[in-house]
């Protein structure tokens, strides 16, 4: 299976407009790696993406992505779903449209039962969007109360045991697995689906106790309840028996930029943090 991390960052984009921080101002300067979309992952191998930031169609431009026939989400947080007009650039031709010519061959959209009822949720006065975007022909939602098999590809949805409704996806063939929770998966399920992956993919996790502005996060932080803290992901990585981790969701309130995750790599082997363009194959 041929992946690619075509968005490693957090709940805003990087750099963060208005932002005079050093990260962001190196960012600004160097562009990619350095800088980050929001958080979305692309299986080549059957032309699937994983959620809809609001910047992923900078995403899939940079990535060099020419086709998308599904879409997996995680959870409807708005920095997975608000890109949700991506459908529209997808395969809608406005031309044709206005001399009636329907749309080809739909989107696929798969979320667990909860998550399709939460998308389903966001809406105007006029209605949902998801469902705007059904009767327009372009999609077509479809609830994964059961392994999904894209070619010899089995995708299963792990809950997340508390909380909204979140989905940790186990991607498996041939024997080869990787395990993407970009984030809200605390606590981390406790599943044998998730075991001895080749590959973990892990956000919601915060990179070390001092942030941007020298903030310090410590022991009664209330961080430390809604996100895993580094130690946490080494453990998690160690429970599951996982052969090698992939940190991302990295947030620019980490204070961190690409070359301070490329030093920290250094000191803990079969761990590695996400840029934007970065390839992964088991």
């Amino acid at each position: 299976m041929k992946f690619n991390i075509i968005g490693s960052g957090g709940c805003v984009s990087l750099p963060k407009p208005l932002c005079g921080c050093p990260v962001c101002i190196e960012a600004r300067a160097k562009g990619f790696p350095y800088a980050r979309c929001g958080c979305s992952l692309y299986l080549e191998d059957a032309r699937l993406l994983v959620d809809t930031p609001e910047d992923i169609g900078a995403a899939l431009n940079h990535a060099g992505i020419r086709a998308v026939d599904a879409v997996l989400y995680t959870h409807w947080d708005p920095d997975h779903t608000l890109g949700i007009r991506i459908f529209e650039q997808l395969r809608l031709e406005w031309l044709d449209y206005f001399e009636g010519k329907k749309p080809e061959s739909p989107v696929a959209v798969y979320a667990d039962s909860e998550v399709m009822d939460d998308l389903i949720a966001i809406r105007n006065k006029h209605g949902s969007f998801l469902a705007y975007y059904q009767h327009m022909g372009l999609v077509t939602p479809q609830v994964l109360d059961r392994p999904l098999m894209l070619g010899d590809i089995k995708i299963t949805s792990v809950r997340v045991p508390e909380g909204q409704a979140v989905s940790v996806f186990v991607f498996e063939q041939s024997g080869s697995k990787l395990v993407y929770a970009p984030c809200d998966c605390k606590p981390f399920p406790d599943d044998p689906a998730v075991m001895d992956a080749d590959v973990l993919i892990l956000g919601n996790t915060f990179v070390g106790d001092v942030l941007k502005d020298g903030r310090i996060i410590g022991d009664d932080h209330l961080l430390r309840k809604e996100l895993h803290s580094f130690e946490d992901a080494l453990a998690i990585k160690n429970a599951t028996k996982a052969k090698r981790m992939i940190i991302t969701h990295l947030e620019e309130d980490w204070g961190k930029g690409y070359d301070d995750y490329l030093a920290l790599e250094a000191h803990y082997p079969g761990v590695r943090f996400a840029f934007d363009g970065m390839k992964i194959e088991v």
